[in-house]
């Protein structure tokens, strides 16, 4: 095996099981989050409070995943193994 078809089945196995799940979390807890905000404890300040933090850190989770992802497959072009 070599190190290209190797690192091609990491890839494909990455990107089609552990992307779309850390993906999926990460655009729950800020749907949650905004349902939390603006429709279940929108009376509350303690509910908008932790609205906010699940909205917070769903962005941050989606925004780490896409220049997580990039920076990844910028590294595999420059090294000459990114997947066809």
């Amino acid at each position: 095996m070599t190190l290209k078809a190797w690192v091609d089945g990491l890839m494909q196995g990455a990107n089609t099981i552990v992307i779309p799940v850390l993906f999926s979390l990460a655009l729950g807890a800020f749907v949650w989050g905004v349902m939390k905000y603006f429709f279940l404890d929108s009376d509350s300040e303690e509910g908008r409070r932790q609205g906010r933090q699940f909205i917070l850190w769903g962005l941050v989770g989606m925004v780490l995943l896409f220049s997580a992802w990039g920076v990844v497959y910028i590294l595999l072009d420059t090294l000459g193994l990114a997947p066809a």
